[in-house]
């Protein structure tokens, strides 16, 4: 009879530790690319799932930083000034991925989705802090395109790292997208 309750007792202990290890109802997301379009795609998603009751994190990273720049003035090397210049400064410069025209495309994009109520980018970013969206900005991509913190929007839910953030962000996700 000992050795059954034992039994009983090591089954409960693999049980618990099943439970602990299942992911939870959260999407995880890396946003590595910087076009509106896509930008759009990842907001609304991400909107999406949480207001379905589900916790979300994304991590920007590469080109997706630029959709959370802010014009600010700071002083920087030869090259961070480079990157600057070539790189979109927040949403509202973005570009799309494809049929930008010389801008052309983008423009006809943005007057659609005005004409028709579609959310804007901007929008979209208060409804994810409305909705406790975790946003973690990539800082080596950010170190190595010479941006700053400073640089960033202000967002209630914004923390800075690396890929390990990501990793254990992701690793206990029932869903990961990559956009």
């Amino acid at each position: 009879m000992e050795n059954f309750q034992n039994e009983i007792a090591e089954l409960k202990k693999r049980i618990e530790n099943l439970e602990r290890s299942q992911p939870k109802d959260k999407l995880s997301m890396i946003v590595f690319s910087g076009s509106l379009d896509k930008i759009l795609a990842a907001l609304i998603v991400a909107t999406g799932a949480a207001a379905m009751g589900t916790e979300v994190s994304m991590f920007f990273t590469f080109w997706g930083t630029t959709a959370l720049r802010k014009k600010v003035k700071i002083k920087k090397n030869f090259i961070s000034k480079l990157f600057g210049v070539m790189l979109p400064t927040g949403s509202s410069k973005l570009k799309l991925s494809q049929m930008n025209v010389g801008g052309m495309g983008t423009l006809m994009m943005r007057t659609l989705m005005k004409k028709k109520g579609i959310t804007s980018v901007e929008d979209l970013l208060e409804i994810a802090e409305e909705s406790e969206i975790k946003i973690f900005i990539c800082d080596m991509s950010m170190n190595l395109m010479g941006m700053s913190p400073n640089e960033m929007i202000e967002y209630k839910y914004l923390e800075y790292s690396g890929v390990i953030k990501f990793l254990a962000e992701a690793d206990e996700s029932k869903n990961i997208l990559f956009i």
